[in-house]
């Protein structure tokens, strides 16, 4: 079984600054994309941005500029520094991990979500 643990989060100001970290544990042998997705009140989770074994990234159109991913793979740990937060950006932010391979020759990959972490801009 895989365990992914969010910190980070909280209460900021429009403009601020938060920084979420995520760390996956358990039998992981290797994780092909760990990402960050929020979900705010009556709308569905979206992607914020991903951070894919090859070491490219991807962002939403909303974040781009603003927000910054970055894994360390040999740790099996994912990063989101956001800048600039804004009002819109208030959501329970979850870690993912796709394509978790628990074995050299498993052909099988699963996928993990973290329990979530508020985050709110507001004045």
């Amino acid at each position: 079984q895989v365990q992914l643990v969010e910190s980070g989060g909280g209460l900021v100001q429009p403009g601020g600054s938060l920084s979420l970290s995520c760390a996956a544990s358990g039998s992981i042998f290797s994780i092909r994309v760990m990402g960050w997705y929020r979900q705010a009140p009556g709308k569905q989770r979206e992607l914020v941005a991903a951070a894919i074994e090859d070491h490219t990234t991807n962002y939403a159109d909303s974040v781009k500029g603003r927000f910054t991913i970055s894994r360390d793979i040999l740790k099996n740990m994912v990063y989101l520094q956001m800048n600039g937060l804004k009002p819109e950006d208030t959501a329970v932010y979850y870690c993912n991990a796709e394509g978790v391979r628990t074995a050299l020759f498993s052909p099988h990959e699963y996928e993990y979500w973290g329990q979530g972490t508020q985050v709110t801009v507001s004045s």
